[in-house]
């Protein structure tokens, strides 16, 4: 998934304060929750579908939907269908966590699907705690976001995961011996990647710089970087900001292989780039429709490009196999304690993006994929492992 914002100050100080009372905690929540109703069963959907992120956001708010009409359609979840609420979290901290009291409190939701990134999902988890409301995000994949949070799921790998495939990668396969590490300063995502990059890689680094989102003029540290010696870059970041470098160091001649997590997914990444100047290109993604797929994941293919008449991205099927795992979980569940209870004990769950099973702590490591990219577009996509 999706942009980690620091938590803004009145996020951070609302969770400190739960945490300081003991709400985080699930000893503090309302065990049973919100009933489920007998004619329905309602999902909170909690998104970036507007803001810095929406790329995220919208994108996995298209796939959750296409969950719910399918399951709908089929004839609900022992008989009842559905109920979606929907709203946008605009990306924003704060946001996050009003939407998600909204929802359990008003709504009276059973489930919540999202935030799409860390911070809001960090924002958004403790009112979902305490009024004893699961909360799967499917993108979320800050290091150690889940400890002690009984209520929180997260549907996708973690930022070591991929600082350590990144690692293996550029060494084993793109032979580098020297690289540049250029990192977005502002993103707990992006920092959790580069420092299980500087871990795990055996190489030299040899430039660590950093930027921050937001930042739009990349050429100073880039000619600083044209001057040494290197193999390939690693950038740790998102679409907006390593669009822009891919085509700013293209276009001063740097042609070295750019490399990066799974926030270069999807075409806002060629947008800032440009098809001409993306190129020698790798980056990770939890999907692909690249390679020989599953009967379930060919399915979702063609219904999502039906649906949407566009290429779903790796955030729409987490997002898709978010309200399936939801979904599973309520069969028989008379209240969000009880679809918690069931989520937590989810093996081998087989879904669009490849098995889901939850550890002790709600965490997952799925099949990732190594994506090759050539003038904008993806030619290749190889099963990684850290």
């Amino acid at each position: 998934m999706k942009k980690k914002f620091a938590l803004s100050f009145v996020a951070l100080a609302s969770v400190a304060l739960l945490a300081a009372c003991g709400e985080v905690k699930s000893g503090a929540s309302n065990a049973a929750g919100n009933s489920v109703d007998e004619k329905t069963i309602k999902i909170g959907f909690n998104f970036e579908e507007t803001g810095a992120v929406a790329a995220y956001g919208t994108s996995e708010q298209k796939g959750a939907q296409l969950a719910v009409d399918e399951i709908n359609a089929a004839g609900g979840i022992d008989g009842k269908q559905i109920e979606v609420v929907d709203k946008d979290n605009k990306s924003e901290t704060a946001e996050a966590a009003s939407v998600t009291t909204n929802l359990v409190t008003q709504s009276k939701v059973s489930a919540i699907v999202g935030p799409a990134t860390s911070g809001a999902t960090a924002a958004a988890v403790a009112n979902a705690t305490k009024a004893g409301v699961p909360l799967i995000s499917p993108s979320a994949t800050q290091d150690g976001l889940t400890k002690g949070q009984d209520y929180l799921f997260i549907g996708t790998f973690q930022d070591s995961f991929q600082g350590k495939i990144i690692s293996n990668y550029v060494s084993d396969k793109l032979q580098a011996k020297k690289v540049v590490l250029y990192t977005d300063n502002a993103s707990d995502y992006a920092k959790g990647i580069a420092k299980a990059f500087r871990e795990a890689y055996k190489g030299e680094i040899v430039a660590d710089e950093t930027f921050v989102a937001g930042d739009t003029d990349f050429q100073a540290a880039l000619t600083k970087m044209k001057g040494k010696d290197f193999d390939a870059i690693v950038v740790p970041g998102y679409y907006t900001e390593a669009g822009k470098i891919v085509n700013q160091a293209r276009g001063m001649g740097i042609d070295k292989p750019i490399v990066g997590g799974d926030g270069f997914n999807g075409e806002e990444f060629v947008q800032q780039a440009t098809a001409e100047k993306a190129s020698n290109i790798y980056f990770i993604s939890g999907f692909s429709t690249t390679v020989e797929v599953s009967a379930k994941a060919k399915a979702f293919l063609e219904a999502y490009r039906a649906k949407y008449n566009e290429e779903p991205s790796t955030f729409a099927a987490l997002a898709y196999d978010s309200v399936h795992l939801v979904a599973n979980a309520a069969k028989g569940a008379k209240n969000s304690g009880e679809i918690k209870d069931n989520l937590a004990k989810t093996k081998d769950f087989e879904g669009v993006t490849g098995q889901t099973s939850f550890d002790a702590d709600h965490n997952t490591v799925k099949t990732a994929y190594m994506m090759t990219m050539n003038n904008g577009k993806v030619v290749a996509a190889e099963v990684v492992k850290p």
